[in-house]
């Protein structure tokens, strides 16, 4: 049930910053792997989503139609197409996500070093279910 609850709040709450931001909820969440992971070509962004390819393709096409991402030509293989973030019209969503990133970080600090090393590994294990759950949802 706290699991169920998590996911809830989760969703509820990229949900409420997708529509700030004026985005859906895929399309801010892949903004945030590109933040994380850098630069990726479509397949790559397929993998790490659980989405089809053909779902992909509209994702980046409307995130590139805001100037958000950009597809630029991979400069060790130019048959590679690489999708970046265009930083300039990112500025300032980040400051939006502080306040919760501020309050993670003081819960953070109630854990012992071996406590948050549980955690860490029970959320790796489950998102890589929910992962394969989603690729089964979408093949």
């Amino acid at each position: 049930m706290a699991g169920r609850e998590s996911s809830n709040a989760a969703v509820m709450y990229h949900s409420a910053m997708g529509e700030r931001l004026g985005l859906g909820m895929t399309e801010e969440k892949t903004l945030d792997l590109l933040q994380r992971l850098g630069p990726l070509t479509a397949g790559e962004l397929a993998q790490h989503t659980g989405l089809a390819p053909a779902t992909i393709s509209g994702l980046i096409d409307r995130l590139e139609s805001r100037w958000l991402v950009r597809r630029v030509r991979d400069t060790k293989d130019r048959r590679r197409v690489i999708v970046e973030i265009n930083p300039e019209q990112l500025a300032g969503f980040g400051k939006l996500f502080e306040p919760f990133v501020a309050a993670l970080a003081h819960l953070y600090e109630r854990y012992t070093d071996d406590e948050l090393e549980l955690i860490l590994d029970y959320l790796r294990r489950s998102t890589a279910l929910q992962r394969e759950a989603t690729e089964a949802l979408t093949t």
